[in-house]
């Protein structure tokens, strides 16, 4: 083997360990939630996860807009940002507190080994965005809304005495 040929292999294997991390690092991440949802009002709630933020913790955002079929995002009428331990998982609009409108919930699993489940809900009333009830580190299999209802029931029950 040739000097030349020794410093060509040499100047190869470094530029590799060099060039490898950067694209090797590169990983694509999953898609952090980003999604729209229609409710019975017409309004659109908009739900986010932060951008440029790690799937596992950060924070998400709940924006709703008005009730304008051709533009949905047009007319910002209210919003809110707050942290999370874990990943959306999923969002449900549905009325938990019996008043006969749907609630915004926002449901998010760690990403640890226990897979706990935290869950928000917002209602949306006189032009404001409202935190009304959450739960935090429920087992991975527990039912985030039947505890969310049931809080919501016990503060109702609570009030009427």
């Amino acid at each position: 083997m040739t000097i030349n040929s020794t410093c060509t292999i040499f100047i190869t294997i470094c530029l590799s360990l060099i060039v490898h991390p950067a694209f090797g690092s590169a990983q694509k991440q999953p898609a952090r939630y980003l999604n729209q949802h229609k409710l019975s009002t017409g309004y659109t709630a908009v739900v986010a996860e932060g951008e440029f933020e790690p799937r596992s913790i950060g924070s998400y955002s709940v924006r709703i807009y008005g009730a304008n079929p051709e533009f949905p995002t047009d007319d910002f009428l209210s919003g809110t940002v707050r942290s999370r331990d874990g990943s959306i998982e999923k969002v449900v609009i549905q009325d938990i507190n019996g008043d006969g409108a749907e609630e915004i919930i926002i449901i998010i699993r760690s990403a640890g080994t226990g897979g706990y489940i935290s869950a928000d809900a917002f209602q949306y009333r006189s032009k404001q965005l409202k935190l009304i009830s959450n739960v935090t580190d429920l087992e991975k299999n527990a039912d985030p809304i039947h505890e969310l209802t049931r809080i919501l029931e016990t503060d109702i029950e609570g009030t009427n005495k």
